[in-house]
């Protein structure tokens, strides 16, 4: 009897570890009573108040699961909630996002007052300091110039006079004014605030520390706001801050009399801050909306190594030392900043199912600390020489997020103030997921990684488009790699990597892979690896416009994707870079520039026509590939995989699923948008001659009567060069030169560039004897073709 008193004792015991204790629900409602406690009956009136009654409740019992109900409503905040460790397994949920809101807002009691035939005026509360003025819950427009524009491609309105002398000279008081301009490059953008006017009329700035790669100021793109002077058009305002007036031009739609008015007063909502020895755990936030948050554009940024990002370390929902916590199932909308931050160390975060849209910065971002980069440096042009770098593998310590997710979420109409924004930003973090989210109308990528450190990253099914909006050379998918062995000056890159090949993957020591995703970008790639981008596995992708561009870089393979209408883009690649393209479909042929090598394997790819294929063939590569028509299902209805007779089953290549595309939450696939569906190029058609490269120098076959006429030939056929390379083995010694037509190669005629390229195949030497249309006359020459 005493032993069976034992076990059962010790069972006891047991279950009372393996069973989840009963969770405490506590109740915020706006509809509270006098002396709530916090229970369904008697609810609190704020989130504060629930807060420090779960932390009451946890001081007593840390075991203590709590749930916090926010019923329907709008909670305004006075600060940012605040959830330490010791508030470990919490979770705060609202009925729904479409009923519950929290919001760093206030409403003010505005007793408007006509100033003039246009504009009403009120008076604010001193204390209250806001830069989002939001009329009937839709965000206004600060007086800006030029005037707000949404077809504008950028700044929503640019001019290039947005801070002139002349212009400066109308404003009664310039200081406090914002000025906008992009990088010289478009590489995103810079923020700037007017503290004063100099003797010579000109402004005095404050800021520009916004981006990593710096420059001067666009000439063009560039906007000014909040400036009293340029408040001349319907849903422009401004704050006169030294008397505390707020100025406001209503729309028709708006009838001041009963409209709501609210300004932005916070910049962050919720703060989960635990550390990596006491981290925040298993905290779930959903079923809310979260909305009106001060912008940050002004705040200390800090570079993110030698990407082109710098980063305001900071967001509406931040999350630093927190492990297997969860934001599902809400809406961020109308937020200043950015919107999700896993910031040094997290493991485990879950972000899935969210609305995130209409946002002043980046919708989710990953950033670990640089102390976790072994020899970091924070600019292009930096470089921590070999003699001096710590050359040990992977990360210094663990303040850095892993294994997160970011699924099925709906992002769009993100970096609507900043510029140097994506809908999803990694850098200095290790195995995060990203899948099957749809992200579109984005300034600049909607996927960025910023750096190696340290890859294990899986990118899947993802709906990716209108893109790069507002900038310039990027991608849907953009990536940097200027790694440890990564240095400006090439002939230096490339010694360090020819005597220690395995030194791109001390920082990206795993692989990461890009699968099964859809990629539209009509400003710059579908996927673009830059700088030093290496150890990527690229495959089961359908690129719709821009291609794959893969810049200097090592072990990357791109395998079985789809490039409609564009191709590969080997730029720069040095002569042992290891990467890998083959079983893929593409509309063109490669669009190289100023290769080293061609990779470790380039075969068995599927192109358009004969002399998109003859091009790679040149250099000994793509020779078992084929070309033809690849018999796409249905291309009108975004269906590209090839029927089961298609010529491209031959050479390897697979289909893959069409239909997984983006997100796949119902509510969010019924308002989702698609890209736009290209309309296949016919390589039959008789259009201009490509212009294609050849041992590194540009050329293109003649195929018009103005260019017979031009060059003096005889007949319109030939190849002309449009562009030498100095250091090509063709332009040495007397080799050919720019502007000449070649007619004749080995004693073979030569009407285009499929000819010629034919005639170097069967070359077996190292030399070509040419006949070229040089000045209008004839001449002779030999080249060397190594």
């Amino acid at each position: 009897m005493k032993r069976l008193s034992i076990l059962i004792a010790f069972l006891s015991l047991c279950f009372s570890y393996a069973m989840p204790p009963t969770a405490v629900a506590i109740y915020v409602s706006q509809k509270s009573t006098a002396n709530g406690d916090g229970s369904k009956a008697k609810p609190f009136a704020t989130i504060k108040a629930a807060i420090s009654k779960a932390s009451q409740l946890k001081a007593k019992n840390n075991n203590t699961a709590i749930v916090i109900n926010i019923l329907p409503g709008e909670y305004r905040l006075t600060e940012a909630i605040l959830i330490p460790a010791s508030l470990s397994g919490l979770t705060i949920q609202g009925t729904q996002a479409s009923e519950v809101s929290i919001k760093g807002s206030v409403v003010l009691n505005a007793k408007w007052k006509k100033y003039n035939e246009n504009i009403y005026v009120t008076s604010v509360p001193e204390n209250v300091n806001f830069d989002q003025l939001v009329i009937n819950g839709k965000p206004q427009i600060l007086a800006r110039y030029p005037n707000y524009n949404e077809k504008a491609q950028y700044w929503q309105g640019f001019a290039a006079d947005a801070i002139s002398k002349e212009r400066i000279a109308s404003w009664k008081n310039p200081k406090g004014a914002f000025f906008h301009a992009l990088h010289s490059g478009k590489w995103g953008g810079f923020h700037w605030v007017i503290t004063g006017v100099n003797a010579k009329g000109e402004p005095i700035l404050e800021g520009g520390h916004q981006n990593n790669r710096g420059s001067k100021p666009h000439e063009e793109y560039r906007m000014v706001e909040n400036v009293f002077e340029e408040l001349d058009s319907p849903g422009e305002w401004f704050l006169d801050k030294q008397n505390h007036q707020l100025y406001y031009w209503p729309t028709k739609a708006v009838a001041l009399s009963d409209a709501k008015v609210e300004v932005a007063v916070l910049k962050d909502l919720v703060q989960l801050k635990g550390s990596l020895e006491n981290p925040v755990k298993d905290v779930t936030i959903s079923g809310i909306t979260f909305s009106h948050t001060q912008r940050t554009f002004m705040e200390t940024f800090e570079p993110l190594l030698r990407s082109d990002w710098s980063i305001y370390r900071g967001s509406v929902l931040f999350f630093e030392g927190t492990e297997n916590c969860v934001v599902k199932d809400s809406e961020f909308a109308y937020l200043g900043g950015n919107v999700i931050m896993a910031s040094k160390y997290n493991k485990g975060l879950q972000i899935t199912g969210n609305h995130i849209h209409d946002n002043g910065a980046s919708a989710v971002s990953f950033v670990g600390d640089a102390s976790a980069v072994r020899s970091p440096s924070f600019n292009y042009g930096k470089f921590v020489p070999l003699a001096k770098m710590d050359t040990l593998p992977g990360p210094k310590n663990e303040l850095y997020p892993r294994e997160c997710l970011v699924k099925d979420n709906l992002i769009h109409r993100i970096g609507r103030t900043e510029k140097q924004t994506a809908g999803v930003q990694i850098s200095m973090a290790m195995d995060i997921t990203v899948s099957h989210n749809s992200i579109y109308d984005v300034p600049r990528a909607g996927i960025n990684i910023g750096d190696g450190t340290w890859g294990g990253h899986i990118l899947e099914f993802n709906d990716v488009f209108n893109t790069v909006l507002e900038t310039s050379d990027h991608g849907s998918f953009n990536s940097w790699g200027r790694d440890r062995f990564w240095h400006p000056k090439r002939n230096v890159m490339d010694s360090l990597t020819t005597a220690i090949p395995t030194m791109p993957k001390w920082d990206a020591i795993k692989t990461t892979i890009i699968r099964n995703n859809r990629f539209r970008c009509d400003h710059g790639w579908d996927i673009d690896l830059d700088d030093g981008s290496s150890n990527y596995h690229i495959y089961n992708n359908l690129l719709l416009n821009s291609g794959l561009k893969l810049r200097e870089g090592f072990y990357r393979v791109a395998e079985n994707n789809i490039m409609v209408n564009n191709s590969l883009h080997p730029h720069v690649w040095f002569a042992k870079s290891e990467d890998v393209f083959k079983h893929n479909i593409v509309g063109d042929t490669y669009q190289d520039v100023g290769l080293l090598g061609w990779g470790k394997e380039m075969d068995y790819n599927f192109f358009p026509n004969e002399v998109a294929m003859m091009k790679p063939q040149v250099y000994d590569r793509d020779k078992n590939s084929a070309y033809g028509d690849p018999m796409f299902k249905n291309p009108a209805q975004m269906d590209f995989s090839v029927a089961d007779n298609s010529p491209a089953l031959k050479i390897g290549f697979k289909n893959f699923p069409m239909d997984k595309f983006g997100v796949q939450k119902k509510a969010f696939k019924k308002i989702a948008k698609t890209p736009e569906v290209p309309v296949i190029k016919d390589p039959s058609e008789k259009k201009s001659s490509p212009e294609v490269a050849w041992l590194r120098n540009n050329i293109k076959s003649v195929d018009s009567e103005q260019e017979q006429s031009a060059y003096g030939l005889n007949s319109p056929e030939g190849v002309i060069v449009l562009r030498i390379w100095n250091q090509s083995p063709a332009v040495q010694n007397n080799g050919i030169k720019k502007g000449d037509v070649i007619l004749q190669a080995a004693g073979k005629k030569v009407k285009n560039v499929q000819d010629f390229f034919k005639i170097n195949l069967e070359n077996k030497t190292d030399e070509l004897a040419l006949v070229v249309m040089r000045n209008q006359a004839e001449k002779q020459i030999t080249i060397k073709t190594k």
